[in-house]
């Protein structure tokens, strides 16, 4: 089973607040968009910064936290909405299954590890080793 890594006090009442504006906005710092999914039990829209990654031809939305809210929201409902400014694209998504997500791991870490990898529970300076060590525990989606 999954973890949830919980986000401290700053990333959840400043941060992801920050990210969401300036998505809102149209800005895209690092590739970021907010993901609007439908919650799982109230079905209230839900908003989370979340930095989709291309990797050979294909997006996804890769979990640094785990097991969290809005992936539990996303595997219930199988469609969110990626937001930026105006823009707002319809996604669905299908969860990438453990022998696969390595080298999505790795790209996703090579992209933005410097800013998640501890969310990961790996050093910056990782291994193919400690990406190994984190696949069980770090859902990805693939947005189809």
């Amino acid at each position: 089973m999954p973890e949830y890594k919980r986000p401290g006090f700053l990333t959840t009442n400043v941060l992801n607040k920050v990210m969401i504006l300036a998505t809102k906005v149209g800005l895209s710092p690092s590739g970021a968009y907010t993901l609007a999914v439908a919650g799982r039990t109230s079905g209230n829209v839900r908003t989370m910064p979340v930095n989709p990654l291309t990797f050979e031809g294909k997006r996804y939305l890769v979990a640094p936290r785990g097991d969290t809210h809005w992936v539990r929201n996303l595997r219930a409902a199988g469609t969110a909405e990626l937001r930026l400014g105006r823009k707002k694209e319809s996604i669905h998504v299908a969860e990438v299954v453990d022998g696969e997500k390595a080298p999505i791991l790795k790209a996703y870490l090579d992209r933005w590890g410097s800013v998640t990898a501890t969310h990961f529970g790996v050093p910056k300076t990782y291994t193919a080793a400690d990406i190994e060590r984190i696949v069980p525990r770090s859902p990805v989606f693939v947005i189809q």
